[in-house]
């Protein structure tokens, strides 16, 4: 076997052996076991928020364990049959194999960057603010290509997109939206986008054609599970019923039935829009004591508090990635550096490589400054 695909294969074991100290493997048939007997007692749905937690557990367990047994199995496969293809001299078979082994390299290392979202909220599902911030008509078609972004990227991962709120422009696009996305770690994949987004393209407003620069804040927190107790004070909230503005359309209430609920003492406001008052002042209220439990988790954590306060106004300075569409075609995120020309497929979704960076250097303990200078 020559030295390159054998470097593979220990790459390859390396990840494995990452992903079964994150599952503690020895002893996950045993803990496989006594979910299916939870599962098979026939009062596990009188209570169904804890039933539904139990499932999303075993499911999260079943799901580590197939893929380090698939990834296990691949790569023993495909090692066999790169020695079968040496002895017999068949260059083919050598030559698939070795390319299968890298493609197997890359989906271990995505794995196992999945292994390290193992903060508290990092499994649970998460609230996606997008809010325009400075240019104008130009910034809320930026919030509204921001906001088509983050829906193509949680479709991709399979994730369920629920929109709790939007304000149109006044010209096009939308000057903020709200929504929660459900599926496994998908608080843990989106933290790292919090912060300011910067566009720079030829604008399609200006009939001079000049090229513009605009602004929008992205800002991600998690759905708290009920049973983390959150305490609200009733006299430090006010709640307000009101029209939801908009253009309407599928999407959009246009009854008095919205509520915004402001908690005076941090200046948080949260919004619902769906049809029902007292749906929207249920699903307000848990973003409102998610957006309580994301303050706790900022002081506790260092490397979350460094980012959501470098997030500053949506605006020059406060930046954590670019999007040049003129008079280049680049992303590039100021905290990894990490980068593609491939502006288009960005914009449509394709964030993984970005995310994925921003957690490794999270996980390398490595500030913005150090990620910058390496």
């Amino acid at each position: 076997m020559r030295a390159e695909t054998q470097n593979i294969v220990a790459e390859i074991e390396k990840s494995l052996e990452l992903l079964a100290q994150r599952m503690d493997y020895e002893t996950a048939p045993h803990r496989l076991e006594e979910f299916n007997a939870r599962v098979e007692d026939p009062n596990l749905w009188d209570d169904p928020e804890a039933a539904q937690k139990l499932m999303r557990q075993r499911q999260m367990l079943v799901d580590a364990m197939d893929t380090y047994t698939s990834i296990k199995t691949d790569m023993s496969d495909n090692v066999e049959l790169i020695e079968l293809g040496e002895m017999e001299e068949d260059d083919e078979v050598v030559s698939d194999a070795e390319e299968a082994l890298k493609a197997l390299r890359t989906k271990a290392a995505e794995k196992e960057l999945e292994a390290l979202l193992d903060g508290e909220a990092d499994g649970n599902d998460t609230f996606l603010e997008i809010n325009s911030g400075a240019g104008g008509t130009e910034s809320c078609d930026w919030a509204s290509m921001l906001a088509r972004m983050y829906v193509r990227w949680a479709e991709k991962k399979g994730y369920k997109v629920e929109l709790q709120s939007e304000s149109a422009g006044e010209e096009a696009g939308i000057k903020s939206a709200a929504y929660k996305i459900s599926g496994h770690n998908a608080y843990g994949w989106l933290k790292s986008e919090s912060g300011v987004h910067r566009l720079v393209r030829i604008s399609p407003f200006d009939s001079a054609a000049k090229r513009h620069t605009s602004f929008s804040s992205v800002w991600v927190y998690p759905v708290v599970d009920d049973n983390i107790e959150i305490e609200v004070n009733p006299a430090d909230i006010r709640v307000d019923t009101y029209r939801s503005s908009g253009a309407g359309g599928q999407h959009v209430n246009t009854t008095d039935s919205a509520v915004r609920i402001t908690h005076m003492p941090t200046g948080i406001v949260v919004t619902s829009s769906e049809k029902s008052q007292h749906q929207n002042r249920d699903i307000a209220m848990k973003a409102l004591k998610s957006r309580l439990y994301q303050q706790e988790l900022d002081r506790r954590n260092a490397a979350i508090n460094e980012a959501h306060e470098a997030k500053g106004d949506a605006g020059w300075g406060n930046q954590i990635r670019s999007y040049v569409l003129q008079p280049y075609q680049m992303v590039k995120d100021l905290r990894t550096n990490h980068e593609t020309s491939d502006t288009k497929g960005v914009l449509d979704g394709d964030l993984d490589g970005f995310m994925a960076a921003t957690l490794a250097m999270d996980v390398a303990g490595k500030s913005r400054a150090e990620a910058q200078a390496d």
